[in-house]
């Protein structure tokens, strides 16, 4: 995005501030990291009388229609209305506008200030130790208990297409089929397995679609806000459930090896038994057929992480991290295949 693009938005920006707290203004826009389906910027919120605010601005790129993961005006909908939910942390809207693909659409929510960081994946400058790990975790599993207690009419999202996990399978499905064989070995009997016994449905509720650590904010040991709702849908609660559960033992990997910090930081992440406890204390539903789910999750990953590896094999100038990941597929979908029972190749 080029300068007089970032000035325009930020003119666009302070002209729907205006309409909402005359005479506001915002301004000294910097990019923050993020991935492709939007563009998103920290910037100034200054209004008559009060104290400046950080914001976050989050604009679907130019030059796309704005539909699916770059619809920002779905995004900014379902946090405005779980941030009116009790007990449910996410960022304040702001404002918004709606837009084209030549002027696309954006909102704007409050900066929350708190740390992103996936315990046996991630690197910072200064990890967590982990103590403060287990508390994070606990955390996330309550507030993932906590937005699935919600019933969706009355959250206001009741109007939304309930998406079957047959068809998220399918759709992974399709991804993987556009990679050669090579990049995750036994996809394929991964898929069938999963297709010979999905399980009945259940009750569905919210989804935020990759409910892990790394996309929430903390700060020190209090959950902050919940960020990153590009894929949010309704459908099987235990999709959400089991790829937290995934991300305290995930088979996937960007590094080979990790400081020394952030291996102790990992060391605190919580069991699978553990996070399952805690989210069971705020949810008295029962949950079966996690087995099956966590295979899904790792079908999920191998499909997801394959086409990056795949993009990656076509680059002049590979990105190390996924060369790394491609190196774990095999792992992903043997841990897969091992969660559902089949019998491991040697």
């Amino acid at each position: 995005m080029t300068e007089f693009d970032v000035n325009s938005l930020t003119t666009r920006a302070t002209r729907a501030a205006g309409r909402r707290w005359p005479g506001a203004v915002v301004s000294a826009p910097s990019a923050l990291p993020g991935g492709v389906s939007s563009l998103t910027y920290r910037a100034t919120l200054t209004r008559p009388g009060l104290t400046d605010t950080g914001i976050v601005l989050k604009m679907a790129p130019p030059g796309l229609e704005p539909v699916r993961n770059r619809d920002v005006l779905r995004q900014a909908r379902v946090i405005r209305l779980l941030a009116a939910a009790p007990g449910v942390r996410v960022p304040s809207i702001f404002f918004e506008e709606d837009g084209t693909a030549d002027r696309p659409p954006f909102f704007a929510m409050s900066l929350v200030d708190g740390q992103s960081y996936e315990p046996l994946l991630d690197v910072a400058d200064s990890p967590p130790d982990p103590g403060t790990v287990g508390v994070r975790a606990r955390a996330a599993a309550g507030m993932l208990a906590r937005m699935q207690n919600l019933d969706p009419v009355a959250l206001g999202v009741g109007d939304e297409p309930v998406v079957t996990v047959a068809e998220e399978l399918g759709r992974w499905r399709r991804l993987l089929d556009t990679v050669d064989d090579d990049i995750a070995p036994r996809h394929a009997e991964l898929h069938a397995a999963l297709a010979e016994r999905i399980p009945a449905a259940v009750a569905p509720t919210l989804l935020h679609g990759d409910y892990r650590l790394a996309n929430m904010l903390f700060a020190g040991e209090d959950l902050a806000a919940i960020i990153d709702w590009e894929i949010w849908s309704v459908g099987d609660p235990r999709t959400d459930l089991a790829w937290l559960l995934m991300h305290t033992d995930p088979a996937h990997r960007f590094r080979r090896s990790r400081p020394a910090a952030d291996t102790a930081a990992g060391v605190g992440m919580l069991s699978r038994a553990e996070l399952l406890d805690a989210y069971r204390a705020e949810r008295e539903v029962p949950v079966t057929e996690l087995d099956w789910f966590l295979g899904y999750c790792y079908y999920k990953t191998a499909s997801t992480l394959s086409v990056f590896v795949k993009r990656n094999r076509r680059r002049s100038d590979p990105d190390p991290s996924l060369v790394v990941a491609a190196e774990s597929l095999a792992e992903v979908v043997e841990r897969g295949l091992a969660v559902l029972g089949a019998p491991a190749v040697h």
